[in-house]
């Protein structure tokens, strides 16, 4: 599928492609925001609307919903692939500047005060953390998990990703995952929200939550 961002001062029937100059583009190939993707590549039939999130999956990726028990809202998504996850939630930014390199230095600190390290590196969405934390199996055993934090600023949010998993540490098990967050539509909305509040998510239209399993 191709997208095209909007031009700024152009007709709303037309869409020019991009031009990228001198320093990269981290978002020129994607995530998007609504505003810079025409109603048909939205409203995509393979597109599945969250909300503040319209995402398309890959081939054998299963969609999970991470729920508030008490508020029942929808607070992050989760695409499992084999044995590779990607978990995906968006924030209100300020209109002036990104956050995430704010962002990001309170993750660091929240993983050494863990016991784990977190370390910057360069990737296909610009700088990310690779966080290294001991976690405890139900058998109470405790273990490294490795996880790649990724962020991306776009106009008045910001799209949190994290990888987990295989795909956190083999960049083949991380291609699927880096096209489903490439091809991400964040729909921040006109409304006006605190700094950081999570964008609402919601189930896909006619979907049910799952029922809990009898005792």
């Amino acid at each position: 599928m191709i997208f095209r961002r909007k031009a700024k001062n152009e007709d709303p029937e037309t869409t020019v492609a991009e031009e990228t100059t001198g320093t990269p583009d981290v978002r020129a190939e994607g995530p998007f925001d609504s505003t810079e993707v025409d109603a048909d590549v939205l409203e995509a039939e393979d597109r599945i609307d969250l909300g503040a999130l319209v995402i398309t999956g890959q081939p054998g990726m299963e969609l999970r919903l991470q729920v508030d028990e008490q508020s029942g809202q929808v607070q992050a998504i989760l695409l499992v692939l084999e044995d590779s996850a990607l978990e995906l939630r968006a924030f209100a930014a300020p209109k002036t500047a990104g956050i995430w390199s704010e962002v990001r230095r309170e993750i660091a600190a929240e993983a050494s005060r863990m016991g784990g390290t977190a370390t910057e590196s360069e990737g296909p969405f610009g700088t990310e953390l690779v966080l290294v934390v001991p976690v405890e199996d139900p058998d109470g055993q405790i273990f490294s998990q490795t996880s790649r934090v990724v962020g991306v600023d776009g106009p008045r949010w910001l799209l949190r990703a994290t990888v987990l998993g295989r795909a956190a540490v083999e960049p083949d098990a991380a291609a699927p995952m880096e096209a489903t967050l490439r091809s991400t539509i964040v729909v921040r909305g006109a409304e006006p929200m605190a700094v950081r509040e999570s964008l609402p998510l919601r189930l896909p239209p006619g979907a049910q939550p799952a029922a809990e399993p009898e005792a």
